[in-house]
């Protein structure tokens, strides 16, 4: 049997995703998901997405890392807005469900804009930050980011024993002239990707607490794949109304054999 499939990329974080308000691809078939998201034998991208029905939203959204495994995605869902309004299935004021409950989203011209859930805590270790914005973010400040061996040092953090059985995503940033710059180790790709939305949020909230944060209510952010902003409102050392913003790009169309 043959599914259509269209690959979207958002600051180069590509993605595969489905229309299965039909119920054609099984979310059980993780070794599906596994060989479509290779590189070298499938489709390729850094994840695979389900559109599905909801009766309480305008739809639901399942995310899959490369590695089968599940979490909420930042970009993902700015990709998966996108497709839905290609669809003809939302407009204006849009609602979705995925792995962390119920997002808003907004879409302005090229930009997609979503809301993320509140980020109530903060930990501050000796000399990096822990959150989660939706998934589990190690976020650290370095010197010469473009030179940083993030990969190496990814996987310690990765890992490492103190995130649990679960390992975190690993951000390494720096404060160059009005933007900050971040690249990331992400888990369940397990290698540094072009750009990580809820690494970019966890990375523009720690820049805040840091005091690097590029204005008082955003931060703009640079990633190796582009630039995405994050709005937020700032309470003590918490953070409500969180907005991940930037572009959602159709890459093609096509169709595998399952």
């Amino acid at each position: 049997m043959k599914i259509p499939f269209i690959k979207y990329q958002g600051t180069g974080n590509d993605f595969i995703l489905v229309d299965n308000r039909g119920n054609l691809f099984d979310p059980k078939r993780l070794d599906l998901v596994r060989k479509l998201c290779d590189r070298k034998f499938g489709v390729g991208s850094d994840g695979l997405m389900l559109l599905g029905n909801s009766s309480e939203v305008d739809f639901e959204m399942t995310f899959f890392n490369p590695d089968g495994s599940q979490s909420l995605c930042g970009n993902g869902s700015r990709c998966i807005v996108a497709y839905a309004k290609s669809l003809g299935i939302v407009n204006g004021n849009i609602r979705f469900r995925t792995f962390d409950g119920i997002h808003e989203a907004v879409i302005n011209g090229d930009t997609v804009s979503v809301k993320m859930n509140d980020v109530t805590k903060v930990e501050k270790g000796d000399g990096y930050y822990f959150l989660n914005t939706g998934s589990p973010h190690y976020c650290r400040f370095v010197e010469v980011l473009d030179k940083y061996p993030v990969v190496e040092e990814g996987r310690k953090v990765r890992y490492g024993g103190k995130f649990g059985e679960g390992g975190t995503n690993a951000n390494f940033l720096e404060k160059k002239d009005s933007i900050v710059m971040v690249r990331t180790y992400e888990r369940g790709v397990e290698n540094e990707t072009l750009s990580c939305g809820t690494g970019v949020t966890a990375s523009a909230l720690v820049a805040a607490l840091a005091g690097a944060s590029t204005a008082a209510g955003h931060c703009d952010i640079l990633t190796p794949g582009g630039k995405l902003r994050v709005r937020f409102k700032r309470a003590g050392d918490g953070f409500t109304d969180i907005w991940l913003e930037g572009p959602a790009v159709m890459v093609y169309k096509g169709e595998v054999e399952i």
